[in-house]
Formats: C-alpha cells, sequence, structure tokens
C-alpha cells in the first residue's frame, strides 16, 4: 500500500514537472503563448527577451509596415494613385477602392496601417514598382539591407502565399527601422481620420483598429495582423521614462481565443521590459579614461577620453557583470592632434559586447626634437627672406 501511494504521488510530481512550460517558468519571465515572440529596446536594439525568435513563419498583416515604411520612402505623398482591377478585387479587409479611382498616396498609407485594408496594398505596390511582383522583390531586397535575412515578401498585404515568410527578429528589425521616419509613426499613432485629408476624391472614415494604443501606457504601435495560417500576430510598441520598446508576436492562436491572446502576450512582454529593465549610461563622452607617457615633447603625457556615449539596457543582474576594458599604446611619439585617436574602450555585459568608442587626445602636442627644431629654423628663415627681411641688410 505504502508502494503504490508513494509511486502515484512520485506520478503527480513527474507530471506537473514536465507541464511547466519553458517560457514564463521562471518567475520573472513573462509567459507567452505565441509561438514565436521578442522583445527588444528600439535605440540599441538589444534583445531583452526572445522565444523562437529566428524560426520563419507566415506574418499576416505585419507585413504591412515594410510596405508602408517602402512607399514612404519610394514616393511622393502628393502622388496620386490609380487603383487597378487587381487592387479592388483584393479580399477583405478592404477599404473597397473601385478601379479607376483616385487617391493621394499618402490617405492610402492611412487605410493600410489604421484599417489594414488589402486594396490600399495592392494600389500602393502598383504604383510604387509597376507591379505587385517588382514591389515585393524590392520589399525583400530592403529586408536583407536591415539585416532581415530570414524574410521573403510575396505579397504586400500579409495575405498567405507559397515563401510569404519572416520572424519575430526580422519583424523586429523592420519595425526599429521603419519607426525612425516620423511620418510612419505619424500614420500608426492616428486614431481616426477622414480621407482624402484634400482634394476631390472619394471620401472615407477611418478608425485605428490597434487597441494597444488605447490600452497601454505609452503605446505608439504598431500593427495587427491575422490569416489562417499566420493565426493572430501584432507588432507592439511602447515607451516609457525614455525607454522604447518594439515586442512582436506571431501565432499567438485562432479563433477567438487567439485573438485576444495576442494583446495578453504583447502587455506581458511589455510589462517584463519596463519592470526589469532600465536605460543606462555605461560611458559617458568626454570622460578621462587614461594617461600616457608622450615621447619627442615638451609636454610629458596626454589625456585619453571616450569619443562618445554608450548606452544599453540593463536588467537588475546584469549590473554587476559591466566591464570595461582599455585598450591603447603605453607611450605615443608626438606630433599628436586635439581629437585624435589613440585607442579604443569597450564595454561589455560578461560575453556580451554592447560596443566600443574611440579613445582620443584631449589636445594639440607638438613635436620637439633636433630635426624637428631645425626645420622650424629653416622655415622661419625662408619666411623672412621672402620678404626681404634678412638680418644685415640695408636699404
Amino acid at each position: 500500500m505504502y508502494k503504490k501511494i508513494l509511486s502515484f504521488t512520485l506520478s503527480i510530481i513527474l507530471f506537473f514537472s514536465f507541464s511547466i512550460p519553458v517560457y514564463g517558468a521562471k518567475s520573472n519571465e513573462p509567459k507567452v503563448e505565441a509561438q514565436a515572440a521578442i522583445l527588444i529596446e528600439a535605440d540599441t536594439g538589444r534583445i531583452l527577451w526572445e522565444k523562437n525568435a529566428h524560426e520563419p513563419k507566415a506574418m499576416a498583416s505585419t507585413t504591412k509596415i515594410m510596405t508602408c515604411i517602402l512607399a514612404l520612402e519610394s514616393g511622393m505623398l502628393d502622388d496620386v494613385v490609380t487603383v487597378s482591377k487587381r487592387a479592388a478585387r483584393a479580399p477583405e479587409v478592404k477599404l473597397r477602392l473601385k478601379a479607376g479611382e483616385k487617391q493621394r498616396l499618402e490617405d492610402l498609407l492611412y487605410a493600410l496601417m489604421m484599417k489594414s485594408s488589402n486594396d490600399a496594398a495592392v494600389a500602393i505596390a502598383e504604383h510604387i514598382s509597376g507591379s505587385v511582383e517588382a514591389f515585393c522583390e524590392k520589399m525583400t531586397q530592403k529586408a536583407r539591407e536591415l539585416g532581415a535575412k530570414n524574410t521573403v515578401f510575396k505579397t504586400p498585404n500579409g495575405l498567405d502565399a507559397n515563401g510569404h515568410q519572416s520572424t519575430a527578429y526580422d519583424l523586429a528589425l523592420i519595425t526599429r527601422y521603419a519607426m525612425k521616419n516620423p511620418k510612419f509613426v505619424e500614420i500608426i499613432n492616428t486614431k481616426q481620420i477622414t480621407i482624402p485629408q484634400e482634394g476631390n476624391y472619394r471620401s472615407y472614415y477611418l478608425s485605428n483598429t490597434n487597441r494597444f494604443l488605447n490600452e497601454y501606457p505609452g503605446a505608439n504601435g504598431v500593427k495587427t495582423g491575422y490569416t489562417g495560417k499566420a493565426g493572430y500576430c501584432f507588432v507592439g510598441a511602447a515607451k516609457q521614462n525614455g525607454m522604447q520598446l518594439i515586442s512582436v508576436v506571431l501565432a499567438s492562436g485562432w479563433g477567438a481565443r487567439g485573438k485576444e491572446q495576442k494583446w495578453v502576450d504583447t502587455k506581458r512582454l511589455m510589462n517584463y521590459g519596463f519592470k526589469y529593465y532600465k536605460k543606462v549610461c555605461l560611458l559617458e563622452k568626454n570622460k578621462l579614461l587614461k594617461t600616457i607617457p608622450v615621447e619627442r615633447a615638451k609636454e610629458t603625457s596626454v589625456s585619453l577620453y571616450s569619443g562618445k556615449d554608450i548606452f544599453t539596457t540593463l536588467n537588475e543582474e546584469e549590473r554587476s557583470k559591466v566591464q570595461i576594458k582599455i585598450d591603447a599604446p603605453q607611450s605615443v611619439e608626438a606630433p599628436i592632434t586635439k581629437g585624435q585617436k589613440l585607442g579604443t574602450v569597450q564595454v561589455s555585459i560578461g560575453n556580451e559586447l554592447i560596443g566600443t568608442v574611440p579613445l582620443v587626445a584631449d589636445r594639440n602636442i607638438e613635436r620637439h626634437d633636433f630635426p624637428t627644431s631645425l626645420k622650424k629654423v629653416l622655415n622661419n628663415w625662408l619666411k623672412l627672406t621672402k620678404y626681404g627681411i634678412i638680418i644685415g641688410e640695408k636699404e
């Protein structure tokens, strides 16, 4: 009887032990149900948390982040876009644009990001590159330039297509880049608008479908997404106390539960980031770090200062692991120019390199030796000769 009870107890313990999820198992980690997710700090790009972040997945309408930023960089906001039959036939969600209808590019970008209009995405792609296919090639190329190596775009609106994929990490990179564009940020944070804002084109009222903007303190983006293949996805952004975070959740689920879970996952990621991480200056610009001897000069030493600031985002545990490594010569020879690089300083957290900055000289130091002194005498003599002012010369 005792053995049966012990065996049953062990079985229960083992069951619950293996049932604990990998992500969220620790008390201070977010429990995220999305199949892939990531949280980064926007200024530095540092990854604060991730789950299957490099696993390629369908990404639904989060695709439109790239569509929007590429259009902002490739076209003029006042461009007049003529809607094609192909654009008008795009499936829901759509603005219900009609073939032959004309709209300003800027207004279509509001529809693209606020209402996730699939027809607007096609119209924009055709206007910028002449065809959807050419625009998607341009999107993929742009992703490569940003370091998003596992991203391939086959549609400008995110509808499922063979080979259309990205990763949580790649989407974070793309979004980080996009949010440096003030117009992009303005569009994604607009709560409601009527387009066109000018002109005599057909009118549409738009309200932003991004609930996150209203439900989370400091929220300032970005884009929802859903397809049958991708499930519910969301790229979020929020800023608190000067720290800008970007989150990505892919495949948070399907059905009514998945639709709600993408918001839950995103808020858990943001709560985790803002609670446990702080933006810290690890090295200040113009900070005196080392003094080294100077040879062949009247002055005996030169001071080396850090050439720029190094900021990063740290949790409490990482603060004790910060290391500063100075690489500078034992001595230098004059002449030295103020601001001249004479070494480097590396800042790391454990084995993670955070940044490298130059060590620069604090002042000019002239060379002082026999050849240099002789050269100065000769130069001065030549200047005197040029102007006819030679010692002992009489008129």
